[in-house]
């Protein structure tokens, strides 16, 4: 029998790029953290101003890396929404989920994204 929560439309068109930092994760809610943006204009012309963080201890050493927060504020806004995760071997940095035709991954991303696992290595 098939399972009847099954989705009926098959696999989705749907991308997201993971950067996972491996470490013990002595306490998960320390490496808890996403952007909160602030932004200006509405829909398609919706930008990014300012990035913070919001979560654990992560948080904290993340919005002091100005330099860091100014690199995110430069991205669209699918990119500057980011999320810090805690697995049980590691911590995985991602954003949004994209479709195949939006889905890139820049170097402007991977040093965003290296900046966050260099203070996750420093936690």
């Amino acid at each position: 029998m098939q399972d009847p929560l099954l989705p009926h439309w098959g696999a989705q068109d749907r991308f997201q790029a993971h950067f996972i930092v491996k470490l013990e994760v002595d306490s998960p809610s320390k490496y808890l953290a996403r952007t909160i943006l602030k932004t200006s204009g509405h829909f398609g012309a919706k930008k990014v101003e300012s990035v913070s963080w919001n979560g654990g201890l992560i948080a904290d050493h993340l919005n002091q890396d100005s330099e860091l927060n100014n690199m995110i504020a430069k991205q669209s806004l699918k990119d500057a929404t980011i999320y810090v995760d805690p697995t049980n071997n590691g911590v995985r940095i991602y954003s949004k989920w994209k479709n195949s035709h939006e889905f890139t991954f820049t170097s402007e991303m991977y040093a965003i994204y290296n900046k966050i696992a260099e203070h996750i290595k420093k936690i």
